[in-house]
């Protein structure tokens, strides 16, 4: 940077030089000229800080409200809560309007530090002109004063100052050192004097007489107290004491967090004022050091009176004494100040006299309850604290005896020393024995209770305060554990000896008092390996229960926050309060094995009072286990005293009842050891007659669980597998009674034998299986019993068994009742092959090589009625399997033969390659069977199907379906069947020959229509939808072929005698017809087509009729297609 005339330019920095008479611009970058700009945060901070602050506050604000809100209502948490979301939101609306704001933050700051460097000029510029006008006029008055020549000549001629004042001399000039001999001799000197004087004369206090005597001060330690400096004012009798230091002998124990505070060694203003008490007290009877001013009257200074002895010794012990304990109060009473801001504010007061010479620290303080808030009458009010500990400095008289505070030789010496130094005269103070007076006053019924005095006794040491470790944390927990024992102690007591708990935690080991480091506490035993631990926390005294720490308790935290929460409002409900605990964890328990085998349970039904008696006297809770497939029936864990006790219960809704209440109507007692152990059996149906299947008994009345020999390892100790199997039992035990009731309503006898069911017939109930499927038994009827009046009964074994499937598992219960066969038409077909075991349908079961058909039933209340339903219905295709099998040989049709047979459907060829399928749906309620028929055409092995030939496929019966299947339903089944087969077999051919018209006119272009009419009655519909030619079946195998618009009751055109009676007339005939009109000439066409049927040879019978020709089935086909021909042209030539 170039220089000025006047030096550096420093508010400048563009400068011009001329060159050849042009201007050269020495331009800095916008940077630089930025970096020299003072930066200005007048009036700002950070938004980073601001956000800071904010959320910090909302932290501390959401944590006062965690500790607070618990002990507010409801109402009050809420509008808490609610003012608090309105104000912080407002907070945060201010925030985000300040971000939005900062994002021209750095175009302001550019503008303030511009601003104060401009002002800054401004500043220079302005002390610059005030700099000059001070100069101005500085310099005007200034003058040099006449030369001193006397001066001049003494320091030219002496070389020194001769004529200067002589306390300019005492103020500069400093005076001569003492040399290190004459310190020592002067510390000598003074130490001789103050051990001669403290030996001879002075009273010295027993508690200072531990001295020592160096560096001119004597030393006194007071043990405990201080150590004190003093040093004598001169060797004179008359010369008194002065203080020179003091440290206090104590040491600060627990936190050391502003203890700074407090110096062992005082100094700065505590200093001067111990120094100036302490000096005024040596100093109390003697003259003061300086005369008063003139023409001020002094005060007039104590006078010792007669015989009495100065001891200024005592006097500074006293004081400093005092001083010693007061500064250790102090620190206690910080340390207790301390506590409280840590967290022990609301739980804990601390109180000190005016004269700081007593603290009182009251712990376990309680809020008081609301005014409104109302209290049972049986409830008594809890004290408004815990205890208070009381800390008080007192003074003691000197006592003799084992009470003395002075040692025998103390005593001695201390007497032997106011013998030789006051003679008959007597100190002028005595010394004032000060000491800590800590006392412990528990509240009586703190949380509800009354310990007992011998466990409320502390012994003094306990509560005496060590000055060489001053921790008011430690001597307030010290009481607080002691009271805290106590309590645990008189609840150990109340648990194991108290009427409501005796029975559950007398044994030994259920309650321990645990008394280690921590808090004493008490170590309950509830249930298995569940433990909780009981005890009262140092802080709020608020009793709290905690878990053992088992990871599966990780979700008891609310439950115990609220029962420790409830506990508080009445600790002496803890009993109480451990037995429902004990029930909840032993029901948590139960329900937790519950969930893990996926079944559902309830805590309570609605049972009343009086119903749940039935559970026992000493049941304290129960356990619904709801019976997946009998909503109805319930396994009841009922919680004891000593352990779980089991039962099956069956439960009914009370009729017109609005809360829909529950009654038990059937209770059994379980033994779980028996189940357990493998050894269930289900005893015969022994009532008083062992064939009509009475109610069985209940083979383990007792119920109990716990055996009077061996006892289980833990109590309520449930195992999964035990569970299992205790549902898989009752689900059984519920399956077989409901059948058995079955059987009871029909008058069915019943029996009970060993269950040999082969799982492997079925194979969903093969994977998975209850231990206890082989021992349960199975049921047995007679087949005459059970099929009586069923149709082929005498197809089946005499015995019948039924057995409940399914029960060890969550799927639906099932029912399976095995019938073997005697005789039965084999089945064929493709379910047949390739298989022992066939499944026609997803309710039965065959296995061929045992002949055993098994009916499946998925509904247990009705397994019998499905079962009969199942068998009506597979006897029905029994019979008409085996009649389809005999009619080739029975009636000669050699081309009838089964073709698939499966106890479901049977399918049989009718004709050549004409088949029918046949299935039947019972109906038990009704009586009545119906039937399906489904037609088709059995193609030969070298058939090939393409798309042109796929009509040849096509039966033409499946058109008049509907009309053949009511044929089955009437009369007798195989009667039924004969004159259905027969039935198809005769209208085979017209059937035959209308779709072969059909299909030929279909590919002509012509409209043509082939329909039934009935089971026997087909006609041919011409395309002007007014003409009609009828087929219809007559007895004899023979059929008619008529004039559609006619029927075989019109009488003959040229009858003229009377109408017989229930003889049709036209008009019916015309209804019967409806809009179709007699075909023209229509005689003379059925004879040209019987003429044109003869010429070609066809054999038959034929017999013209007035309005048709009556042919057997053989000749039909002939003389059909040539009368539909005949016709069919006769129409086209008869114009419209």
């Amino acid at each position: 940077m170039d220089t000025a005339v006047n030096g550096r330019l420093v508010n400048g920095t563009s400068h011009a030089t001329l060159l050849n008479g042009k201007t050269e611009a020495h331009e800095l970058p916008l940077e630089v000229l930025e970096s020299e700009l003072p930066l200005v945060h007048d009036g700002q901070i950070p938004l980073g800080e601001l956000v800071s602050r904010l959320a910090q506050s909302m932290y501390a604000e959401l944590v006062e409200m965690a500790e607070t809100m618990p002990h507010m209502s409801d109402t009050a948490r809420k509008r808490q809560l609610a003012d608090w979301v309105v104000k912080m939101k407002r907070q945060v609306v201010k925030v985000y309007a300040i971000a939005k704001w900062s994002r021209d933050a750095g175009v302001v700051q550019k503008a303030m530090n511009i601003t104060a460097f401009l002002m800054d000029q401004n500043r220079q510029f302005e002390d610059a002109i005030l700099g000059l006008k001070y100069g101005r006029d500085a310099l005007d008055p200034a003058r040099l004063r006449n030369h001193d020549l006397l001066t001049s000549l003494d320091v030219l001629t002496t070389s020194t100052y001769r004529r200067l004042p002589s306390c300019i001399k005492e103020l500069i000039v400093p005076p001569t050192p003492l040399t290190d001999d004459e310190v020592a001799r002067t510390f000598a000197d003074i130490e001789d004097a103050m051990r001669y004087r403290l030996r001879m004369s002075e009273i010295v206090p027993w508690e200072m007489s531990e001295y020592r005597i160096g560096a001119g001060r004597v030393f006194f330690t007071a043990p405990k107290l201080f150590e004190l400096s003093l040093c004598l004012r001169g060797a004179r009798s008359n010369d008194g004491w002065f203080f020179v230091n003091v440290t206090f002998l104590f040491t600060v124990g627990g936190d050391q967090t502003g203890m700074q505070e407090f110096p062992r060694t005082p100094s700065g203003i505590l200093k001067r004022n111990i120094t100036e008490e302490a000096d005024a007290r040596l100093a109390f009877y003697l003259p003061p050091d300086e005369p008063p001013p003139p023409g001020v009257e002094p005060a007039p200074r104590p006078q010792l009176p007669q015989g009495v002895v100065d001891a200024p010794l005592v006097r500074v012990f006293n004081f400093l004494q005092m001083m010693s304990l007061s500064y250790q109060l102090e620190i206690l009473w910080y340390q207790a100040e301390r506590m409280r801001s840590l967290g022990w504010a609301e739980f804990m007061s601390v109180e000190m006299t005016n004269n700081r010479q007593t603290m009182a620290v009251k712990y376990w303080v309680r809020k008081p309850p609301p005014p409104n808030q109302k209290r049972p009458p049986q409830q008594r009010p809890l004290p408004a604290l815990g205890g208070k500990l009381t800390i008080s400095i007192v003074q003691v008289k000197e006592k003799t005896g084992h009470k003395a505070s002075r040692s025998p030789r103390a005593r001695v010496l201390a007497e032997l020393q106011s013998r030789s130094k006051l003679d008959e005269s007597r100190p002028s103070d005595e010394v004032e024995h000060m000491r800590f007076d800590v006392r412990w006053e528990p509240e009586n019924g703190a949380l509800g209770v009354t310990p007992a005095l011998e466990d409320l006794f502390m012994p003094l040491e306990q509560l005496r305060i060590d000055p060489e470790n001053l921790d008011m944390e430690s001597l307030l927990l010290k009481v607080i554990r002691r009271h805290t024992e106590s309590v645990m102690k008189f609840f150990q007591t109340q648990l194991q000896r108290g009427a409501v708990t005796r029975n559950i935690f007398s044994p030994q080991g259920e309650v321990v008092f645990v008394s280690n480091e921590g808090a004493p506490s008490l170590r309950i035993h509830l249930c298995a390996d569940e433990v909780v631990i009981v005890t009262v926390d140092p802080r709020t005294g608020r009793l709290t229960l905690r878990d053992t720490g088992d990871l599966a308790a990780a979700g008891r935290g609310p439950r115990f926050a609220a029962i420790t929460q409830r506990l508080n409002d009445a600790p002496f409900m803890l009993p109480q309060a451990l037995v429902l605990l004990r029930n909840a964890t032993i029901t948590d328990l139960a329900e937790q094995k519950v969930q893990y085998l996926g079944l559902q349970s309830f805590r309570t039904r609605n049972f009343s009072a009086d119903e749940i008696k039935k559970l026992g006297q000493d049941a304290q809770g129960q356990i619904y286990i709801q019976l997946g497939n009998f909503p109805t029936h319930y396994l009841v864990l009922v919680i004891t005293d000593q352990d779980f006790r089991y039962a099956l219960i069956s439960a009914k809704e009370v009729e017109h009842s609005m809360n829909h209440d529950l009654v038990m109507e059937d209770i059994g007692w379980l033994n779980v050891r028996r189940i357990h152990g493998d050894q269930v059996t289900i005893e015969g149906g022994m009532g008083p007659d062992h064939i009509t299947g009475q109610k069985r008994k209940r083979e383990d009345g007792s119920g109990r669980v716990g055996p009077s020999g061996e006892q289980y390892p833990t109590s309520f100790r449930l195992e999964t597998n035990v569970l299992r199997e205790l549902y898989a039992y009752c689900c059984a035990r519920v399956a077989y009674t409901k059948v058995e009731q079955q059987f009871k309503l029909r008058g069915i006898p019943y029996t009970h034998v060993s269950s040999t069911l082969n799982p492997s017939s079925f194979s969903e109930f093969g994977n998975v299986q209850s231990s206890l499927a082989r021992t349960i038994p199975a049921l047995c009827v007679q087949s005459s019993d059970i099929l009586s009046g069923a149709p082929a009964a005498e197809a089946a074994m005499p015995n019948i068994r039924v057995i409940p499937l399914n029960w060890w598992s969550t799927d639906i219960a099932k029912v399976v009742t095995c019938v073997k066969l005697k005789y039965v038409q084999q089945p064929i077909g493709k379910r047949a092959s390739g298989s022992t075991v066939i499944r026609p349908s997803k309710r039965i079961i065959y296995d061929t090589r045992e002949a055993i058909v098994s009916f499946l039933s998925d509904n247990v209340d009705k397994c019998v009625d499905e079962f009969l339903e199942e068998w009506a219905r597979v006897s029905k295709m029994v019979v008409i399997a085996r009649e389809v099998a005999q009619m080739s040989t029975k009636y000669l049709w050699t081309d009838v033969r089964l073709i698939s047979f499966d106890l479901q459907t049977v399918e049989f060829a009718y004709a050549d390659n004409y088949s029918v399928s046949l299935t039947c749906t019972d109906q038990l309620a009704t009586n009545r069977s119906s039937y399906h028929l489904r037609f088709s055409r059995v193609p030969s092995d070298d058939f090939m199907q393409v798309d042109d030939e796929l009509d040849a496929l096509h039966n033409p019966h499946e058109d008049a379906e509907v009309y053949l299947c009511n044929l089955l339903g009437h009369g007798k089944l195989s009667t039924a069947l004969h004159r259905l087969v027969a039935l198809l077999r005769e209208t085979l051919p017209v059937v035959a020959e209308l779709e072969d018209i059909r299909v030929k006119a279909a590919q002509q272009g012509h409209l043509i229509d082939t329909f039934p009419k009935s089971a026997g009655w087909f006609r041919i519909l011409y395309g002007d939808l007014r003409h009609a030619l009828d087929f219809r079946l007559m007895t004899g195998a023979r059929i008619v072929i008529l004039d559609g618009s006619h029927t075989l009751f019109d009488e003959p055109a040229d009858s003229r005698g009377p109408r017989k009676s229930g003889a049709p007339s036209k008009s019916t005939s015309l209804a019967n017809t409806g809009a179709l009109q007699p075909i023209p000439d229509f005689r003379a066409l059925v004879s040209e087509a019987i003429k044109e049927a003869v010429a070609q040879g066809v054999k038959g019978q034929f017999a013209p009729i007035d309005i048709g020709v009556i042919c057997d089935i053989t000749a039909v086909r002939v003389v059909g297609r040539r009368l539909y021909e005949k016709v069919f042209t006769k129409l086209a030539q008869t114009p419209r």
